[in-house]
This record gives structure tokens, sequence and C-alpha cells, in this order.
């Protein structure tokens, strides 16, 4: 980095430090100003909409959340993971040829207090957490080639003893959290507002009655009194939803997202049920139509709502189709075994073994990068549900390992099943995509 490039990056970093304090009061236009660089320095109008839209819905919500909370939202997730974690990852990019993720997700412990059905990550031993240290050491090497944001998934992270801890040792870090919400009270609450490094997605599958039939009695009281403390203790907080075939409508309903947000939630994520983990059953995935569905109501909300909403697989466009295998993210489980999505459940690499770099250049991760986009088509991201034959290409041509006991039917039992959802879903998508998103691609490109 030269001279006049850190010259650059302190002026910036001063001049965000120096609204923290004024965030709710100045102009969006200031603030966007601030941050520009990051905004229009992405490839099209619909992912420069949506960080617009991300910081204009920071600034809003700023008003609301603990000083603590506040700087770091300003300094940790847009400062650092924005805008200084820049240079260290162009750099990373130019010494071996290829992008380094913008995040990176951990899951520290697979011990939980509920028992889903349908849980992605039920076959994962909950012996043993992942050592502290190495957790510790993930984040490091992370941040020395420019990565700030993380999220940590399990299990329930909640239940980890570590996890405070965790969260105040790399407290120039932001990190989102995935959780059932039910061991969230208010001295925890409180504590999530003094450390300020930390947003809570909770997941629920509808309202009580849908995730009651799920996640058990008595959890959806539990949710409500969570985002109740978490409102009250200035915490920045969101819902995740799972869409099955039973609530894919619900969770995109007016009536549900307008419950959501008068609760307080800053953002809502949602995902696909994918047929792994406790029982798969493609049954439970929502149909091809379904999944259209929710596409366009998904569109619709980011338009109309005030909340900031994103479908992991049917935003395939934002991030020019699958963002796994360290393009843009990679999961570490429990056993330290690195998988290239949260959802494929294989693993040619230990973290325990390697550094973090050397993962990323592995045969196994660059099998995945030599391939992506996996298909022109971005509404067709997935390795698993869109595209199976390229996970089964990876896993033969590389060796990878299946990470728990029946991961590998994903490849082997279900191939059938999910070859025939991919060739339905694909037929919807084609068409959707050549008249709704092709035509706006050409528009840009002459524009």
């Amino acid at each position: 980095m030269t001279l006049k490039d850190r010259v650059r990056l302190y002026a910036t970093s001063a001049a965000i430090k120096s609204v923290i304090k004024v965030l709710p009061k100045i102009s969006d236009k200031r603030w966007l100003s601030l941050v520009k660089g990051r905004v229009y320095k992405l490839k099209s109008k619909e992912e420069r909409d949506f960080m617009e839209n991300l910081l204009i819905n920071l600034k809003k919500s700023a008003a609301r959340m603990s000083p603590s909370v506040r700087n770091k939202v300003v300094m940790n997730l847009i400062n650092n993971a924005m805008i200084q974690g820049q240079p260290k990852r162009k750099a990373f990019a130019q010494k071996y040829g290829i992008t380094s993720p913008n995040h990176l997700v951990i899951s520290p412990t697979m011990k939980c207090n509920l028992k889903c059905y349908g849980c992605y990550a039920w076959e994962y031993s909950k012996v043993e957490d992942l050592p502290y240290d190495v957790c510790n050491r993930i984040i490091d090497e992370a941040n020395d080639i420019g990565l700030y944001f993380f999220v940590i998934t399990g299990g329930e992270p909640f239940v980890w003893p570590q996890l405070f801890d965790f969260l105040g040792r790399h407290n120039d870090s932001f990190f989102q959290i995935y959780t059932n919400g039910t061991a969230i009270d208010d001295k925890v609450a409180k504590k999530l507002a003094e450390l300020g490094n930390a947003l809570p997605c909770i997941s629920v599958e509808g309202f009580e009655k849908e995730t009651s039939e799920r996640r058990g009695k008595g959890t959806w009281g539990k949710i409500m009194s969570a985002m109740d403390v978490l409102r009250e203790n200035g915490v920045l907080f969101g819902y995740s939803a799972t869409a099955t075939r039973a609530n894919n409508e619900l969770i995109v309903s007016d009536e549900f997202v307008d419950f959501f947000v008068e609760k307080g939630c800053f953002v809502g994520w949602y995902f696909n049920y994918i047929p792994i983990g406790r029982e798969p059953n493609l049954d439970l995935m929502p149909t091809p139509q379904q999944r259209d569905y929710r596409r366009k109501r998904i569109l619709e909300i980011r338009n109309i709502k005030n909340i900031i909403v994103a479908d992991f697989w049917n935003d395939g466009n934002l991030v020019h189709g699958c963002m796994a295998g360290g393009k843009n993210y990679l999961h570490i489980n429990v056993n330290g075994d690195v998988e290239p999505c949260v959802f494929v459940h294989f693993a040619a690499d230990n973290i325990k073994e390697k550094s973090l770099v050397e993962v990323l250049t592995s045969p196994f991760f660059m099998a995945f990068r030599k391939r992506q986009p996996f298909d022109n088509n971005h509404l067709l991201p997935c390795s698993i549900i869109d595209n199976p034959h390229v996970l089964r290409d990876i896993v033969a041509e590389t060796g990878a390992y299946p990470t728990h006991s029946g991961a590998e039917g994903v490849i082997t039992d279900l191939a059938k099943q999910l070859d025939d959802y991919s060739r339905s879903y694909r037929e919807i998508a084609d068409k959707v995509w050549e008249e709704e998103y092709v035509p706006k691609e050409d528009q840009q490109q002459t524009g």
C-alpha cells in the first residue's frame, strides 16, 4: 500500500468516526458520501441499490442503538469490514490470483437446547467444541487478509461458554449470530449492548403456530421476549426464516414482515430448506413455483418495507451466482473441517492442520472457484439443488469427504430427486432470467 493510500484510508476513517454521535441527524447524502467508494465500485445497479439501502437503513436505525452498538456498527462493520479491509483483500487477490472472501462463517459449538426437525446441522458431533485458541486464530488470520465481518452459527451460539469473551477479544470485528433466541434474556441483551459488535438473527418459522410446530412449545414466547429486550437495550437484531413447502407464502406475506418490522427487526434473512441434516426430506422443499413466488415477493418487500431482506437462493444476481467455496465466504465447522458452504457438508481441509490462506488456495476450494458461476443464469446459484452435478463432480475430482454421517446422501441417495427438482426449477428460472434480468444487464452495459 502506498503512502497516498494510507493517508486516504486514515482520512476516511477519521471522517467516518467523526459522525458516530450525530449519525441520526446527518443527511443521507452526507452519509453516503463518506462511503461512496465502497458503494460505487459494485458492478451492477442492483448491488449498488442494495448497498445504499443497507447503509441508509443503518443510519435510520442509529437513534435506537446503544452508544457501543452505534460505534461498532460504524467503525467495525462499515469502516473496517467495508473500507479498511479492502487494500488487504486486494493484496490477497494480487498475490494468489483469486478474490478474497468478504466474510467467514464459524460454528464453535454444535450443542443446542432445541431439537428442530429438518435441522441442517443436526448430524454434526455435539461432544466437543472447536478449541477456543483455534477460533481466535481463525479470526486473526481472517483479519490479516482483510475480513472483519463474521457469522457465528451452530448449534446454538449462546450456549457456547466463551461467546462473550470471544466477542470482546475481537472488538475490531463485527459478528452476526444465528440463534434460536431462547437464551437471550435482559442480562444477555445488556451484555450485547455493552460489547456492541454482534447482531443476533433469531430463527422463526412463521408465527406462533408454525414456530412451535418445528421448534417446540414455548419457543415463540421466548423469541418475542428476546426481541423485546434486544430492542429495549439498543441492540441491532433481525430474523431468519427457512422456507418450506408449508410456510413459503406466509414468511413473505405483508402480515409477517410488518409484524417483525414493528417488533424492531433491522434485517430478515431467507433460506430455502435443503434436504440435509436431521431426516432430510425433499417434500419439505418449496416447489419450484413457490420458490419463484418468494423471489418476486422479496423484491417487493425490499422496495416497500423498512427492513433489509435477502434470500440466499433467489438473490444470486446480487453476488453473481454461488457465494461459496471462498468466493464470498466459507464455513468452518465444530470439528475444524472447512466446508465451502454451511449446507455443503463436504471438506478436504481442516483448519487445525492448515492456515486459512492454505485452505482458500487448496484444490477443493479452487475446484469451486474455477466452475463459478455454475450457470450464466444467476437465479440458479446452488451446487446442491440447482446444479447438483457440480457438487458430485467436485467431490469425485478432489476426493472430499463427508463431514458427518449421512452427508453423502445429497450426491447418492437423493441424486435423482435433486436432478428432477433442478430441471423443474430451471424451466421457470430460465424464462424469468431472460425476461427480467438479461434486459437490465444489457441496459447497464450499453448505458
